[in-house]
Parts: C-alpha cells; sequence; structure tokens
C-alpha cells in the first residue's frame, strides 16, 4: 500500500507565503552594461584622454629640450628669478601699472580744459612701466632703463634671446620671470614678453634700490658661469637604466679578465 500523505494546505495560504510585497517608491531596476545601456562605473580614465593640440605640443617640446642639447643661449631661460624675489619685484611693478583708457582719458580732459582756461595742468604724465618689444629695446639701448624684465615662455623665443646679451652690454640689471601671462596682466594685456622700468616715486626708491641689488646678487651675478653650459642632454627612465645596465656589464666583464 502508499505511504499516506499529509494533509496539502489551501492554496490561497500557499500563495500568502510565496509573494513578497514590493515597495512601490523604490523598484528594482537592474543596469545593464552593454551598448547603448548604462553607464559603466567611475574609473581612472586619465591615461585614455585625449589632451587638446596646443598642450600636446607644450608636452612633446618641454621633452624634446630635456633629451636634445640646448645651446647656451636657450639654456638661460630655464633658469629664472626665485619666488621670494619675484614676488617683490611683482608688488613693485603693480604699483606702476599703466593707466586704462577710462583714466587716460579723465587725464587728459582735465589737461584740455586747463589749457583752455589759461591755467597750468596739475595732471602731469604718471611713472608707469613701460612694455613693447621695440619700446624696451630702444630705452635699453639710450641706457634709460633701470630694470629689464623678461618672459621665460616667449614664443618663438627668437624674440627675445639676445636681450640678455644687450642687456649685459649696456650694464643694465635684467631677470627672467615666470609667465608672459603674469607680465601681460601688469599691462593689461593677455601676454607681455617683456617690461622695463625708467624711473620710480620718491617713496620707492629706497626698496626699489634694494630689488636691484638682490636681482644683480641672485640672478646676474649667480647664474654668470650658467650662461655659458649647454643644457639638455637628459634621457628617459627607461634610457638610463639600459645605460646603467650596460655599464654594470661591462664592469663585470673588465673583472673577469683581469681575474
Amino acid at each position: 500500500m502508499a505511504p499516506k500523505r499529509g494533509a496539502r494546505a489551501p492554496a490561497a495560504v500557499a500563495r500568502r507565503k510565496t509573494e513578497k510585497v514590493a515597495n512601490p517608491l523604490f523598484e528594482k531596476r537592474p543596469k545593464q552594461f552593454g551598448i547603448g545601456g548604462a553607464l559603466p562605473p567611475k574609473k581612472d580614465l586619465t591615461r585614455f584622454v585625449k589632451w587638446p593640440l596646443n598642450v600636446r605640443i607644450q608636452r612633446k617640446k618641454r621633452i624634446l629640450r630635456q633629451r636634445l642639447k640646448v645651446p647656451p643661449a636657450l639654456n638661460q631661460f630655464s633658469k629664472t628669478l626665485d619666488k621670494n624675489l619675484a614676488t617683490n619685484l611683482f608688488k613693485m611693478l603693480l604699483k606702476y601699472r599703466p593707466e586704462d583708457k577710462a583714466a587716460k582719458k579723465e587725464r587728459l580732459l582735465k589737461r584740455a580744459q586747463a589749457e583752455a582756461e589759461g591755467k597750468a595742468s596739475d595732471a602731469k604724465k604718471p611713472i608707469v612701466v613701460k612694455y613693447g618689444l621695440k619700446h624696451v629695446t630702444y630705452l635699453v639701448e639710450q641706457n634709460k632703463a633701470q630694470l629689464v624684465v623678461i618672459a621665460h615662455d616667449v614664443d618663438p623665443i627668437e624674440l627675445v634671446v639676445w636681450l640678455p646679451a644687450l642687456c649685459r652690454k649696456m650694464e643694465i640689471p635684467y631677470c627672467i620671470v615666470k609667465g608672459k601671462s603674469r607680465l601681460g596682466a601688469i599691462v593689461h594685456k593677455k601676454t607681455a614678453s617683456v617690461l622695463c622700468l625708467t624711473s620710480v616715486k620718491n617713496e620707492d626708491k629706497l626698496e626699489f634700490s634694494k630689488i636691484l641689488e638682490a636681482i644683480k646678487a641672485n640672478f646676474n651675478d649667480k647664474y654668470e658661469e650658467y650662461r655659458k653650459k649647454w643644457g639638455g642632454g637628459v634621457m628617459g627612465s627607461k634610457s638610463q637604466a639600459k645605460t646603467k645596465a650596460k655599464e654594470k656589464l661591462l664592469q663585470k666583464e673588465a673583472a673577469q679578465r683581469m681575474s
């Protein structure tokens, strides 16, 4: 005889046990990472970024300057003024920013009104920073410039590569600073390759003389020998490792021969 089975539970009770109550506010939506589906989880994609063309050119140029031999005239632009001295210099230059269009218009109007009334005008031409490559060159040749500031990243560099030699010949202090955009901000321009100061106010003469002495000691005299040295010639990490391995192998072979 077949064994007796227990009584089955009613169908309604069985359904209640299997059914799960789902919260209608939070629906389960499984993600599909196939083509046209959900975005994959975030990960570092720096290696796969295609940088803009100008950034790639800058980086290639920097690496080429490290690898190739750079002549002394170009190599001197890799040494710039130290941070603390550059900060003091830019504070001084900011005091002598050229007047903008509105200020110049106001000064000229006052001067015209004074001349029309037959009075002497008090609105004198202010002492400001001079800029523009041709203008600065003229001031250096006339020995009117007291300090010349050159940007290190002028492109093409041939525009200013001769200027340090001219300053040394005329015995005018000069310095190379980082950023043509920083120089441009002083004179209300996008970039500026060269700035120079011809004179300062009486109250700033002591501070300006200290800055000049510091530039002569820490830049002009300090890098005198460096200007005669060639730069570059630094290979990559892989090439350096290969060269070291070859040298070790040659030393080992030479030691075996001696023994």
